[in-house]
C-alpha cells in the first residue's frame, strides 16, 4: 500500500500580519498532485490542520478543497486533531468530511470504542493530540485511577498506546499521533510548551506490533525511531523564523505491506515564501543590502547595537516583505528578551507570554493547562457539552 503521510499544515496561520493560507493552499495543491502522479491509496494526516481554534473561511474552504479533491481520486483519508486544531469544531465536521471518504478523530477513543479503524487491508491507530489534563481525564475512563495518570505524561501515553495495541490484527499495523517523541527535533514555529520533555515519550513507548508510525507535531521532517519505523513528516510550509530554518519539510511517501519493512520516501519541497534571519552589523548592513533586498520570501533583520527609530523606519519603508526588526545590545541582554508579538498568538500562548512579561517567570504546564480548561469552557456553546 502507498500512503501520503502529511501533517502541520496550520491553514490560518498569520505571521506578523501576513496571510500564509495562500501558500499553504498552493502547497494542498501540489500533494493533491503527488496523490494523482505517485498512485497514493491512503493519505494520512497527522493533525494540527489550522493554526488555532477559530480561522478565517478561507482556510476552512483550503481544507475542504483538499479532501474534495481526494474524493475525485477515490482516495481516503485518516486524520487527527493537533494541539492548535479546535477538537470539537473537527468531530462537529467528521459526519461532513466523511462524505469525501475522510475518517477523522477529534478525540480519543480507545481501542475498544473503535480508536482502531481498518483501510484497505491495514489496522491504523488514531491517536489525536492530548494534554495533561485530557490525559488524566482518559487515565479516569480506563482504568479509574486519575492519580496515577498524573505522575509522568509519557507513562500515561504509554498506557493509551498498549490499550491501542489490543485493537491490531494481521501483519500490517499503522498508528497515527500527534506528539512529541525524546529526541526529536524543532522545526520553527512549534508551540515550545506542547513540546517539552514533559510531554515527551520515549521511541521505545512505540508498540513492536507497528509497520509505521505517521506521526505529527514538530515542524522539522525527520526520523525518530527505527523499530518501529516513525518518522515526522514535517510541516508544509515554514512557519516562523528561526533555528529551524533550513530544516527539511514538506511530505512522505510510504510503502508497506505485511511482513516486509515499511519505505519511507522524502518529498522534501520548499513550498510556500521561504523565510531567513539576517545577522548584521550597521557596518555591514550597506554592503549585504542588495541581498536583502532581492531575497524571495520575508526577512528578519537583527542588526548588532543600539535601536534606531530612524533606521527601523527605512528598512520598513524600502523593504515590503521585511516582517521584523530586531536590535540587539548588551543592554538589552541583560534585562531579557526582546517582547513577543502577541497579536499573532492563541490565547494560551498569548496567556504565557503575558506571565512571562509580568512574573519574569515561565508560567508552568499546570497553570497554563488550568487556563486553557477556563478557556475552552468559557467558549464552549451552552447546548454543547464541555470536553
Amino acid at each position: 500500500m502507498r500512503i501520503l503521510h502529511t501533517a502541520d499544515w496550520h491553514l490560518g496561520k498569520v505571521l506578523k500580519g501576513r496571510e500564509r493560507t495562500p501558500e499553504i493552499r498552493q502547497a494542498l495543491q501540489a500533494l493533491l498532485g503527488l496523490v494523482r502522479s505517485e498512485r497514493i491509496e491512503l493519505v494520512l494526516v497527522a493533525g494540527d490542520l489550522f493554526d488555532r481554534s477559530v480561522v478565517s473561511t478561507e482556510a476552512e474552504a483550503a481544507a475542504f478543497e483538499f479532501f474534495v479533491g481526494l474524493r475525485e481520486l477515490q482516495v481516503p483519508a485518516l486524520v487527527i486533531a493537533g494541539n492548535h486544531d479546535s477538537r470539537e469544531r473537527l468531530e462537529a465536521l467528521s459526519p461532513l468530511l466523511s462524505l469525501t471518504g475522510a475518517t477523522v478523530f477529534g478525540n480519543l477513543r480507545f481501542a475498544e470504542q473503535g480508536g482502531v479503524v481498518e483501510a484497505l487491508g491495514a489496522r491504523v491507530a488514531l491517536l489525536p493530540f492530548l494534554s495533561e489534563r485530557r490525559l488524566v481525564k482518559a487515565g479516569d475512563l480506563l482504568q479509574g485511577d486519575g492519580a496515577e495518570w498524573k505522575k509522568t505524561y509519557g507513562q500515561g501515553m504509554g498506557l493509551i498506546l498498549k490499550n491501542l495495541a489490543t485493537g491490531f490484527s494481521g501483519d500490517l499495523n499503522l498508528l497515527m499521533a500527534h506528539l512529541t517523541v525524546e529526541g526529536g527535533q524543532l522545526g520553527g514555529g512549534e508551540f515550545t510548551f506542547h513540546t517539552t520533555n514533559t510531554y515527551a515519550i520515549q521511541p521505545g513507548d512505540f508498540p513492536q506490533t507497528l509497520s509505521y508510525v505517521a506521526l505529527g507535531h514538530l515542524h522539522r521532517q525527520q526520523q525518530v525511531c527505527e523499530a518501529p519505523l516513525a518518522w515526522y513528516a514535517g510541516s508544509l510550509i515554514q512557519l516562523d523564523f528561526g533555528e529551524g530554518e533550513n530544516s527539511d519539510r514538506g511530505a512522505l511517501i510510504v510503502e508497506v505491506a505485511p511482513g516486509l519493512p515499511a519505505r519511507v520516501h522524502p518529498i522534501r519541497e520548499r513550498w510556500g515564501k521561504p523565510l531567513k534571519t539576517f545577522r548584521l552589523s550597521r557596518e555591514t548592513l550597506d554592503r549585504r543590502w542588495e541581498e536583502v533586498r532581492t531575497f524571495p520570501g520575508y526577512s528578519k533583520i537583527v542588526i548588532e547595537g543600539p535601536g534606531n527609530a530612524a533606521l527601523r523606519e527605512r528598512l520598513f519603508k524600502e523593504l515590503p516583505d521585511l516582517l521584523e526588526v530586531e536590535f540587539h545590545t548588551p543592554e538589552a541582554e541583560i534585562k531579557g528578551p526582546t517582547p513577543v508579538d502577541t497579536e499573532n498568538l492563541d490565547w494560551v500562548e498569548a496567556y504565557a507570554e503575558y506571565r512571562r512579561t509580568t512574573t519574569a517567570k515561565e508560567a508552568s504546564p499546570e497553570l497554563l493547562e488550568a487556563f486553557k480548561q477556563v478557556y475552552e469552557e468559557a467558549h464552549t456553546p451552552s447546548n454543547q457539552p464541555a470536553h
